[in-house]
Order: structure tokens, then sequence, then C-alpha cells
């Protein structure tokens, strides 16, 4: 099996006018995601951002359950915590996952949207399941991955649907679903 590594993309991104932004680290991506990531068995969870102060931001919340009164109160939020790492850029993540693993992983992008070599879940289960390299599905906050980000992973994964037409669920949300879809029992 392939170790999966989990990131949260803050930019670039878009807004609602397709616009390219960053967006601000939020204290519930941090913790909400980082348990969830290690409820599925995640080997690392990364908090993209370019933004210095914002990953300092993101540094003092972890920092605060990691160590002194947070770490006594709940020692389940340092045990996630412990797996989330902060990077500038997306090139970084990858660099220091090929350093670790001897290869580049293979990118799964997530969009709410679908592109053409968008693939299901069961077929990205068994490449988790089956394969040896390493794999890095990608989350994008705002509204969503840059066009050229999801157009240089290797593998799309199909958006999620309700029963309606609505589908814009929080990235907090999105993850806990995908990750149970690829990895839960």
């Amino acid at each position: 099996m392939g170790d999966l590594y989990v990131a949260l993309l803050h930019a670039p991104v878009y807004n609602k006018n397709m616009e390219t932004i960053a967006t601000s680290i939020t204290n519930l991506d941090i913790h909400d995601i980082a348990r969830s990531a290690t409820t599925y068995g995640v080997k690392r969870y990364y908090i993209v951002h370019p933004a210095e102060a914002q990953r300092a931001l993101a540094q003092r919340i972890m920092g605060y359950w990691q160590e002194g009164f947070g770490a006594e109160y709940n020692p389940n939020r340092q045990e996630a915590f412990a797996r989330v790492k902060l990077a500038s850029e997306l090139a970084e993540v990858e660099e220091e996952i090929f350093k670790e693993q001897g290869r580049k992983p293979l990118k799964i992008a997530t969009d709410a949207r679908r592109y053409p070599n968008t693939l299901g879940y069961a077929a990205v289960r068994d490449k988790i399941e089956n394969g040896e390299e390493p794999l890095l599905l990608l989350f994008g906050t705002g509204w969503g991955l840059l066009r050229e980000v999801m157009e240089d992973c290797d593998i799309i994964l199909e958006p999620i649907y309700g029963p309606g037409e609505w589908n814009h669920l929080s990235v907090r949300s999105a993850a806990a679903i995908i990750l149970d879809r690829l990895r839960g029992h």
C-alpha cells in the first residue's frame, strides 16, 4: 500500500469570481482535517500558504494544543497535530515527499467540478490499496484549485454529489467524506 498524504492549498485558489487569490487559514480546517487525517491513516497533512504570517498563526494554534495546558486538556489533539506540517507552496510538499519516499507522489486533485480525467472513488481506492507509489491528495480552499494545478495532477477525483444540484461543501467536510470513501471500512 502506498502512503497517503493530504495537502490543503490556500493559494493559488479561485474566489467566487474565478480570480486567483490566497485564502486565510482557519482554525477549524486545521483541527478537523488533522483529526480526519489521523483517523484514516494519512501519513502527513500539509497546510500550504505562501504568507509567513498565516503559517505563523497556524503554528501558534497548533502549539497551544501540543504544549502546556492544551496538550494536557486534550491529548488527542496533540496526536492529530503531530502529523501536520506547514509549507509555503505545493512544490515544497512534493519535494519533501520525494526526499522521504525516493519517488514523486501521484497527485490526486479534488474539485466540485468534473474534468476529463476524472476517476471514481473505487478506482482511486484501488490505487491506494494496491499501489506502491506515494499519493498526494490535494484540496483547495475558496472556490477551488486553479485549472493549471488541476491539469498538472495525475488524477482528478470525481466530485461529491448529494441528491440535488448544490455541491459546495466546506473543505473540511469534503475532506472527511473523501477520506472515508478512500480509506474507510
